[in-house]
């Protein structure tokens, strides 16, 4: 795919020479003469990387690059700035851009460095890490990705241990392979072993053919075992013999076959603490356990909440509209404690999308499911709620619950609220003659 680059340069003779130089280079290119319309360009297209000069006229390359971290876009930016102003450019550095180039510069120098930052961006792209601890993780993750060693992703619920899990792999020797993710917390005991191991025809009552199983599908690739604290003692000595023998036997097979995969794993749970209770092998967690990665919680790297939301903001508006957080919006959002992390926030800020007037998201709009609330305070928010939430989330709701064949528990994971709280919202829904899966 080729990489899509949004020159922003007020001298337009320059910005021709930059636009003809990483065409030639086999860039998809884009230019703005500045800083204001490469920020209405930005909302409307996806670009790999900006490049920007440093000196723009009324609004600089470092505002822009404030405006953009400030509104939680990743796009690397490599700022440009004339020679003997090397200062200008760390200070650029410090403050987010990824790299910089002084005028005049060498063409290949250039395209080799953005190169190397888009396709850095592009396999980050997943991950907002804006916080200082979030990019001591990131750094982590990339590191241990460069190995073979199994890794433990531990934190609560909603931290996003499993896009860490394809960070590691999508930065591995494996990445052209596949990625397989297996929830075990969500399938049955009974079935999680056949869909584990695969089986063969005719191995049980309704196996009508041979299936391979996802430790199979994952040969040569990554196999990540969600939830992992969740399996049954008895499936994880199976487990454990298929890491030590690099192999596996289908259920009602006969014949081995040989695996090549790396395992990660991840839990929400203290791993260690479920081997002192008996309820996890302490032989498998020390297989498992060779590079443990624990995901802080939300309201411990707050510097990524604003970030986020915009990136959720981006993701969630009605195409072609642009919406912004009020300061006191911020604050609100600042101030919580984030008991569901990052997936609360997901769907906080659906919901006050939803809710928001002229395309600015005020702190009304903003509606925490665990709140502290009175019991005054409770009956209003309650009609405030049943007044105020549209059609649009019922819709989410059943579309959700048909996705997970109306399985209560995980729609509400996925919804990022509470079972009670859907619990309660369901009820709403039936008394409003909603059919409910």
């Amino acid at each position: 795919m080729n990489t899509k680059v949004l020159i922003v340069e007020d001298d337009l003779a320059l910005q021709e020479a930059l636009k003809i130089t990483l065409k030639n280079a086999k860039f998809l290119v884009d230019c703005a003469h500045n800083a204001e319309l490469a920020l209405n360009k930005i909302h409307e297209n996806e670009y790999d990387l900006i490049l920007s000069d440093v000196n723009l006229g009324k609004m600089s390359g470092l505002d822009l690059l404030h405006q953009l971290k400030f509104q939680g876009c990743n796009t690397p930016v490599i700022l440009m700035t004339a020679y003997g102003k090397i200062a200008d450019a760390v200070n650029a550095i410090q403050q987010g851009a990824c790299d910089y180039v002084t005028k005049p510069f060498d063409a290949n120098e250039l395209i080799n460095k953005i190169h190397n930052h888009a396709r850095k961006e592009i396999l980050l792209a997943n991950i907002i890490h804006e916080d200082k601890e979030t990019k001591r993780l990131v750094e982590l993750a990339l590191q241990v990705a460069s190995t073979e060693a199994s890794v433990l992703i531990s934190g609560e619920s909603g931290t996003g241990k499993e896009i860490f899990a394809k960070l590691i792999h999508d930065n591995s020797a494996r990445k052209d392979a596949p990625f397989v993710a297996i929830n075990c917390a969500a399938i049955p005991e009974n079935m999680l072993e056949s869909i584990l191991f695969g089986y063969e025809k005719g191995a049980f009552t309704g196996a009508y053919q041979s299936t391979a199983g996802k430790l199979e599908q994952a040969n040569l690739g990554t196999i990540l075992l969600d939830e992992i604290s969740e399996m049954s003692l008895s499936l994880q000595a199976k487990l454990l013999r298929v890491i030590q023998e690099r192999e596996v036997e289908k259920l009602g097979g006969k014949k081995t076959i040989k695996l090549d995969i790396r395992i990660i794993a991840t839990t929400n749970r203290l791993l260690s603490k479920e081997v002192e209770k008996g309820n996890f092998r302490s032989d498998l967690y020390f297989r498992l356990n060779v590079f443990p990665l624990q995901l802080s919680a939300l309201r411990e790297r707050k510097g990524d909440i604003i970030p986020l939301s915009y990136y959720f903001i981006k993701k969630y508006a009605p195409q072609g509209q642009s919406y912004t957080l009020s300061d006191s919006a911020k604050t609100k959002l600042l101030s919580y404690e984030w008991p569901g992390n990052i997936r609360e926030l997901q769907n906080i800020i659906q919901r006050a999308l939803i809710l928001s007037k002229n395309n600015v998201i005020e702190p009304i709009s903003v509606i925490f499911e665990h709140a502290p609330l009175s019991t005054a305070d409770e009956s209003l928010f309650k009609n405030d709620l049943s007044n105020q939430l549209t059609e649009t989330e019922n819709e989410l709701i059943i579309k959700v619950l048909q996705k997970h064949q109306g399985n209560r528990n995980l729609t509400a994971d996925e919804l990022g609220i509470s079972p009670r709280t859907l619990r309660y919202k369901l009820s709403r829904m039936k008394k409003m003659g909603i059919e409910i899966p």
